[in-house]
């Protein structure tokens, strides 16, 4: 909700009051239509504000995602080689670049134009012989035949909020997934949600720790989004902050459905 200017939220700190009411021309009629609000919901405050990160900073989105570094048996877990996968909410690629060697066909499907750019520069030396197609589309309207990839694939974007998913959303996933393949969803959301639409959720054990390039990089991220936690990496003076000092929970655990022939 816009309230005197600003982006307001009662918790989301520094980044809920970067961004003023003449900010929300960022978006075009669609997304206006999907991520404004018109009350007073925190959790739907929160997320118009990374809305707007996506559109407005999407570099300085890529150096907070960039430090997230997922699990390695997340990653393991995933099914072998495919033929085909769909990433939705692709971002900058946090995920994508892990998923060229899983398959030779890969749609990347991303709202935000900003990210889209971002992420075609990043995967523009991907290898010979690999196929990757970077698209718009919304999680409940994805621009891709039913059956398409024997892996559907997302990373920390599903919710269960119809503008970012919901029930929708996830049927949607469901509908291009091939038959005998997989839904997976990374660093998952609302695991009593997804355990209601029959998936299976796991989580790989472990402590891990953001990687920031530097430690002046460290402290400059987490001002923005972990404010909180400054003063504790400026003493631990580290380039690496662990999650359990942000009070986050960390990328090692996936949620996944396969779907029946």
């Amino acid at each position: 909700m816009v309230q005197d200017g600003v982006v307001s939220s009662g918790r989301a700190g520094e980044l809920c009051r970067r961004y003023t009411k003449e900010d929300l021309s960022v978006f075009n009629q669609e997304e206006a239509r999907r991520f404004l609000v018109s009350d007073s919901d925190p959790q739907k405050e929160i997320a118009l504000a990374w809305e707007l990160l996506y559109r407005i900073e999407p570099d300085l989105y890529d150096r907070l995602v960039s430090a997230e570094r997922i699990h390695a048996a997340v990653l393991d877990r995933l099914p072998g080689r495919v033929a085909r996968v769909l990433e939705v909410a692709a971002g900058t690629g946090r995920l994508t670049a892990a998923l060229i060697g899983h398959c030779d066909d890969l749609i990347a499907v991303e709202p935000a134009a900003q990210l889209r750019r971002l992420l075609a520069k990043k995967l523009a030396h991907r290898g010979r012989g690999f196929r990757l197609h970077i698209m718009p589309g919304f999680f409940d309207s994805l621009p891709v035949p039913d059956g398409w990839a024997e892996l559907v694939i997302c990373c920390s974007a599903l919710t269960p909020d119809p503008a970012h998913g919901g029930d929708a959303g996830l049927a949607e996933m469901e509908r291009t997934c091939a038959a005998g393949g997989q839904v997976v969803l990374v660093w998952p959301n609302h695991q009593e949600w997804l355990a209601e639409h029959g998936y299976t959720y796991e989580s790989f054990p472990g402590k891990m720790a953001m990687e920031f390039a530097s430690l002046a990089e460290a402290t400059d991220v987490a001002a923005i989004f972990y404010p909180h936690a400054v003063e504790q990496i400026r003493r631990r003076g580290s380039r690496f902050v662990p999650y359990d000092l942000l009070g986050v929970n960390p990328p090692r655990d996936l949620a996944y459905k396969e779907i029946g022939a």
